[in-house]
């Protein structure tokens, strides 16, 4: 286009992913400062209570974009919006939360043209009409959060760093785990995790409330050289934090998580585990540790996540999305 795409981000003034205080900054990083980077791109925001109108958006904005297609994020009232030709397009967040949420009702209440999401595709049309558009975008790193840390070969290397939300193990929660899955979600969702913690060499201390106990992520991560990121049914934003904080990455990368579409190569920037090999990978690394080919993965690992899923590249790509619906 000769001209920049004029987008407006409605969102809830309350929205927890953009207050400046949460733990996770990973949204408000994308939303509130990469987007304002992108040069093909003038963004204009509009935080509201409950409802906003959007008729005074006529004939000012190419694109409507929503934080998400939940009302944590969006107004429940968007006054004029079945009237407005304007395209919507949305971020969205746990495809399996769909039913939850009435998501699909959504889709019709507030015409979203065009999803988005770090999630694989093939997971986001197991919960989602096919029909819908999707766009899988890579996404999650502010660079400069990731600069100045530990050298490699300083940090902790006889131990495996393993971080996030783990299941509990005791029978009774494993008992309520076969009866409904969303008793003990970070078990399901989080399987592999939960199993390294049954280890004696992987160090983790787990999250106090809504944060970690040490200090930003980023400087936690780079304590160690090597570090485990994963999820049962689709990557999530450590399968980027972890390799851009330079730690040699166990990622778990199956047919069940979709996770090759990330681009990560097995023993060349990445090191691939499963439920069946991941103890094997580790002993491999611990045995030899100081092995210079681990620090040589770990730095590719660093720069092809900086290359592929920094938010300025995630704004591009979204950016171009927007693109395709303006004639």
């Amino acid at each position: 286009m000769d001209r920049k795409i004029s987008a407006a981000l409605i969102y809830k003034n309350n929205y927890n992913f953009f207050n400046k205080n949460h733990f996770d900054q990973t949204t408000n990083d994308f939303f509130m400062k990469a987007l304002n980077r992108n040069e093909r791109l003038q963004i204009s925001y509009f935080p509201c209570e409950n409802e906003f109108d959007v008729k005074k958006l006529n004939g000012k904005y190419d694109i409507i974009l929503l934080a998400n297609n939940r009302f944590d994020a969006t107004p429940e009232i968007l006054h004029g919006i079945r009237d407005s030709t304007i395209p919507v397009i949305t971020k969205t967040g746990d495809p399996h939360h769909a039913e939850k949420y009435n998501q699909i009702e959504l889709h019709e209440k507030f015409k979203i043209d065009a999803y988005w999401s770090l999630q694989p595709k093939e997971y986001f049309f197991k919960h989602y009409p096919k029909n819908f558009r999707f766009k899988e975008i890579l996404w999650g790193i502010e660079p400069t959060k990731f600069e100045n840390l530990k050298p490699y070969n300083e940090r902790i290397y006889e131990k495996i760093l393993n971080s996030g939300n783990v299941g509990r193990s005791s029978i009774k929660s494993k008992i309520g785990q076969i009866i409904s899955k969303d008793i003990n979600s970070a078990a399901y969702f989080y399987k592999l995790r939960t199993m390294c913690n049954n280890l004696s060499y992987i160090d983790y201390s787990g999250m106090k409330g809504d944060s970690y106990i040490n200090e930003n992520y980023s400087e936690y991560l780079s304590k160690y050289q090597a570090a485990i990121a994963t999820g049962t049914f689709y990557p999530v934003i450590k399968f980027f934090e972890i390799p851009s904080a330079g730690c040699l990455t166990f990622m778990e990368i199956t047919e069940k998580n979709h996770g090759q579409y990330l681009g990560f190569k097995d023993n060349e920037n990445a090191i691939f585990i499963n439920e069946k090999n991941y103890q094997r990978k580790f002993e491999e690394y611990l045995s030899d540790p100081k092995n210079n080919k681990w620090s040589e993965i770990a730095n590719a690992g660093r720069e092809y996540t900086l290359k592929v899923a920094s938010n300025d590249k995630g704004v591009e790509s979204l950016v171009d999305l927007m693109e395709e619906f303006i004639k």
